[in-house]
C-alpha cells in the first residue's frame, strides 16, 4: 500500500470517527426532545416511564394537547409571551446596537472604561440582581405589569459585546468615505453600519427571543395577576393543575417550544455567519 493511499485512508477513518462522535452527541441532545414529543402523543393506556422507553405512540392521540390547551388559559399565556417578545426583542436589539456603535467606532474619553464596566456586569450572577431590581421596580410602581418585566431586561452586557465586535469588523474606509460625503453619525449608523451587521443582529435576535420566551424567575417575582403570566409561568401553573399527568405536561411543553423552533429555523441562515462575524476580532 502506497503512502498516498494510506494517508487517504487515515483521513477517511478520521472523518468517519468524527461523524460517529458528532452523531452520538446529536442523539444525546435530540433524544430527550423526541421522547417529549412521543410522550405528548401517548394514550392513557401507554406507559411513560417504561424501560426501555417506548418511542412510538401506539396509537397517537391528540387528547393531551386538547386538555393542556383548554383546561388553563393557554391562549392568554401565549399572547402574553408573544407580546413580551414583540416589544422586548426589537427594543433590545435597538439599544444594544446604538450603545455598541460609539464604543466601537467613536473615540472619546473613558470609552474603554465604559465598555469594561458593561462587560463586568456579565460576571454578576443574575440571582444577585433580583432584589435590587425588584426594589427599583417597586419604587417605580411597575410591579404586576408588563413594564415591570420589559424595562429591566432591555439591555445586557453580552448584547453590547456582540454588536461591538461586529462593528469593529467593518473596514474603516467605509466610514471615512461616508464622512467625506457629509454623513452624520446617526445616519452613518442607521444607513451603513446597521445593514452591514444584519447577520450579527439576527443572531442576537435569536438569543434574545429564546431568553424572553423562556423567562421564568423574574416574571414570577414581579407578577401577581395570573392573566399577565407568560407561557413559562403558565406551564408551571399547568403542572400544578394536572399534578402527575406527565402526558398533558409534555403536550404543553411541545406547544411552548414550537415558536422557538420555528423562529430559529427562519433565522438559522444568519445565525452561524453572524456569530463568525461577531468574534472575528
Amino acid at each position: 500500500m502506497t503512502h498516498k493511499r494510506w494517508s487517504r485512508l487515515k483521513r477517511m477513518a478520521k472523518t468517519a470517527g468524527m461523524y460517529v462522535v458528532l452523531t452520538a452527541i446529536a442523539c444525546l441532545f435530540v433524544g430527550p426532545f423526541i421522547l417529549l414529543i412521543s410522550t405528548a402523543f401517548k394514550s392513557d393506556s401507554q406507559p411513560v416511564f417504561s424501560f426501555p422507553p417506548q418511542w412510538i405512540p401506539d396509537p397517537p392521540v391528540w387528547d393531551n394537547f386538547h386538555q393542556a390547551w383548554n383546561d388553563i388559559p393557554f391562549p392568554r399565556y401565549m399572547f402574553n409571551s408573544f407580546f413580551l417578545v414583540g416589544v422586548m426583542v426589537p427594543l433590545h436589539l435597538f439599544l444594544a446596537s446604538i450603545t455598541a456603535y460609539p464604543l466601537a467606532r467613536m473615540r472619546f474619553f473613558g470609552r474603554n472604561f465604559i465598555f469594561y464596566g458593561i462587560i463586568a456586569t456579565m460576571f454578576i450572577p443574575p440571582e444577585v440582581m433580583l432584589i435590587p431590581r425588584f426594589l427599583l421596580v417597586k419604587t417605580l410602581n411597575m410591579t404586576d405589569s408588563y413594564w415591570g418585566i420589559i424595562i429591566p431586561g432591555l439591555l445586557g452586557g453580552f448584547a453590547v459585546f456582540l454588536m461591538r465586535q461586529a462593528y469593529l469588523a467593518i473596514p474603516r474606509e467605509l466610514e471615512e468615505a461616508a464622512i467625506i460625503d457629509g454623513c452624520d453619525p446617526f445616519r452613518m449608523w442607521w444607513s451603513i453600519m446597521l445593514p452591514l451587521t444584519a447577520p450579527t443582529t439576527a443572531a442576537l435576535g435569536v438569543f434574545s427571543f429564546i431568553s424572553v420566551w423562556n423567562s421564568f424567575i423574574w416574571p414570577l417575582i414581579v407578577l401577581k395577576s395570573p392573566e399577565l403570566y407568560p407561557l413559562s409561568l403558565g406551564l408551571a401553573y399547568l403542572a400544578g393543575t394536572f399534578g402527575f399527568d406527565v402526558k398533558s405536561l409534555a403536550a404543553g411543553a411541545v406547544i411552548s417550544v414550537t415558536p422557538i423552533i420555528i423562529f430559529f429555523l427562519l433565522m438559522q441562515r444568519y445565525f452561524i455567519y453572524g456569530m463568525q462575524g461577531a468574534v472575528k476580532k
